[in-house]
């Protein structure tokens, strides 16, 4: 089950322009596990490891936790909901400073 600063390689299909395509790695957002299992979708923000600079993306270093290859880059501003069966495999999970900054720049983007 995908859990809250997961990471997870997702398979986004068919793209509109500007959209993250095909298989690539994203951080579950939510919902939290009280929702339980049958809930049908999780909240992401996908990855890239192209360096844009800007101050919307958090940058990730990869680690033995987080299963990272790849320096990657926190899409903040492409959150999106996805059902459960885009999910393709766990690769780790995100450490509690990159979980608060993601959180910072989220809530900031919407508002709250």
């Amino acid at each position: 089950m995908a859990s809250v600063d997961d990471l997870w390689l997702v398979d986004f299909g068919e793209p509109y322009p500007g959209e993250p395509a095909a298989h690539r790695p994203a951080l579950v957002l939510g919902p939290p596990e009280t929702f339980g299992p049958r809930f049908p979708f999780v909240i992401v923000t996908p990855l890239t490891t192209t360096r844009q600079g800007l101050s919307l993306h958090i940058e990730v270093e990869p680690t033995i936790e987080n299963g990272l290859d790849d320096t990657s880059y926190i899409q903040c501003e492409l959150v999106r909901s996805i059902n459960r069966k885009r999910l393709v495999h766990r690769l780790g999970t995100i450490d509690a400073d990159t979980s608060r900054s993601v959180a910072s720049v989220v809530k900031t983007l919407l508002s709250y």
